[in-house]
Parts: C-alpha cells; structure tokens; sequence
C-alpha cells in the first residue's frame, strides 16, 4: 500500500467513526475563514466524502476548479444542500479557461466569464478567480498589460453587478513557463490601475515563493488588495511545515495587518487528510493570534 492509498484508507476509517461530527465550525463576522481547495484530494476520495473531510477538519468553505462545469440543475441543487448540511459555502471557484491577458481570446473570455458567473450565482459564491493565460510571441508586454486592463475592468463590472468580487492568480514559472502574470507584484499593479473595489489579488504563497520569495513585505505593502491567501508548502506543495516557507511568520504578520478574509488550503496532504488539515488550520489560527507555533 502506498501513501496515497494509506491515506484513503485512514481517512475512510476516521470518517466512518465521526459521522455525527462532520458539521464545520461556524463562521464569526470579523474572523478569518478557512477552506480547502478540493482538487488537493480528488485522488484520495470521492467527491462527497472530500467535503465531509473538509467539514470534520473544521472547514468553513471550499473552492472548486470547474466540476461544476459538467454538472446537471439536479446535481447542482443535490451539491448545495450537501454543502449546507456539512455548514460549508463555496467561497471562491474558477474554471474559465480563456486568459484575461490574451487579445485574440477576449471574446471567448468575456463569453466564458458570463457563464462563470451564472454558476457563481446558482452555488452561491461570492468569489471568482481568474487567471491571465500565456504570454503571446510576436506582440509586446504593454498590448497583453492593457488587454488585462480592458478585460478585468469589464469583468469587475459585470461581477459587481452580481455582488461577486473577483480574484486575479498568477502562477509560478516553474509551473508554467509562458504565464503571462506570474508575480503578486504585477497583480497588485494591475489591481491598483483598474481601480475597481471588488477586484483583489490571490496571493498563492506556494507560487510566489517558489519564483520571486520576498513574501512578507508585499504582505505588508498591499494587505488591503489581498482577497484570498493559498497556502501549500515549497518544495513539493504539501502541507505547511514540511518545506522552507515560514509559516508560522507569514500568519503573524497577517494577524498584525488585520487581514479578515479566507485562507484556502492548497496542498497536498502527506498523512492521514482529516488529520493534517486540521493541524494546518489550527497552526494558522495560533499564528494569526500571535500564539506559538505547533499543537
């Protein structure tokens, strides 16, 4: 048995004795909330018991990637009452495909975006995150710079009309070598120009350490772009504490700055999930209250 296949096992034996204990901890106005990023366990679960794994680790929300691109009215509707009987909300959700920064994709982007929000809405989410798509050869840096401008400006107004905020990501090079944005340091450029009060940054600590580091200061000097932190270790994208990213000063200086959105989940879990999600959520909520770090 690998660890993969261990850690499905345990996480089916934790569930199965706890299913009167699978409801998240409330959400408090003025506190951080927390969530996970699904697809980090798709491969360990089904869909379902991924939430239950979310919720009984004291989840308040997740993020989905597009599944419910492929799902039917019924499955939508079935998908709510489940998040709801767990206490979970869809906090953020993307999937459109088209890039924000690609000229000759602006109106596959904008038709995308529409449908994006249609789904929003019918989940409940009150975020939507997007990303810029790939560097274009043969044109320059300004033409895809003001491309994202033209693009996220529209998108903010279709989005505030709809009470939804949106989130720009930028991806690490490492990842993907052609990104057009792949530094929070652009994307709070680009945020700042635009102007528009519900378009903010995800600041994915995993991506920005890995290519540019430095992660604290613009912390520091853009706290009040920031709409969503994602948190995953580096190297490896496990969870935090098993690589180089300080974690325990990361939450602190967030505690410090004040910072009262969501914290997302976005790693991979390398015991057993119910357990290691919640340590992670418990050493971020420590550190955001200045508490040592650990259990």
């Amino acid at each position: 048995m690998n660890r993969r296949e261990f850690s499905v096992a345990a996480a089916c034996a934790a569930l199965s004795q706890a299913q009167g204990r699978l409801k998240a901890q409330p959400r408090q106005a003025g506190s951080v909330h927390f969530s996970v990023m699904l697809w980090t366990l798709e491969k360990l679960a089904p869909f379902d018991r991924c939430l239950e794994m979310v919720a009984q680790a004291g989840y308040q929300g997740v993020e989905l990637v597009g599944e419910f691109q492929h799902w039917s009215p019924e499955e939508r509707v079935r998908t709510q009452a489940r998040l709801r009987s767990l206490g979970l909300v869809v906090d953020a959700m993307s999937g459109v495909k088209a890039g924000f920064a690609v000229p000759q994709e602006s109106d596959v982007f904008r038709a995308q975006f529409a449908e994006h929000l249609r789904f929003a809405r019918d989940l409940a989410s009150e975020r939507v995150i997007l990303l810029s798509g790939n560097r274009v050869p043969g044109i320059g840096a300004g033409i895809q710079r003001q491309t994202s401008l033209d693009n996220l400006t529209w998108a903010a107004e279709q989005a505030a009309r709809a009470k939804i905020e949106v989130l720009i990501e930028p991806i690490d090079l490492l990842e993907n070598p052609a990104i057009f944005l792949s530094t929070v340091t652009d994307a709070f450029e680009l945020v700042r120009t635009v102007g528009a009060p519900n378009l903010r940054v995800l600041y994915d600590l995993y991506h920005e350490q890995r290519s540019y580091g430095n992660l604290v200061e613009k912390l520091e000097n853009n706290i009040d772009l920031v709409g969503l932190i994602h948190v995953a270790d580096v190297p490896g994208r496990d969870e935090p504490g098993t690589g180089e990213i300080n974690y325990d000063q990361v939450y602190r200086v967030l505690g410090r700055l004040g910072y009262k959105h969501w914290i997302a989940m976005e790693f991979y879990p390398t015991a057993e999930p119910v357990a290691s999600l919640t340590k992670a959520r418990l050493e971020a909520q420590r550190g955001l209250r200045g508490r040592a770090y650990g259990l």
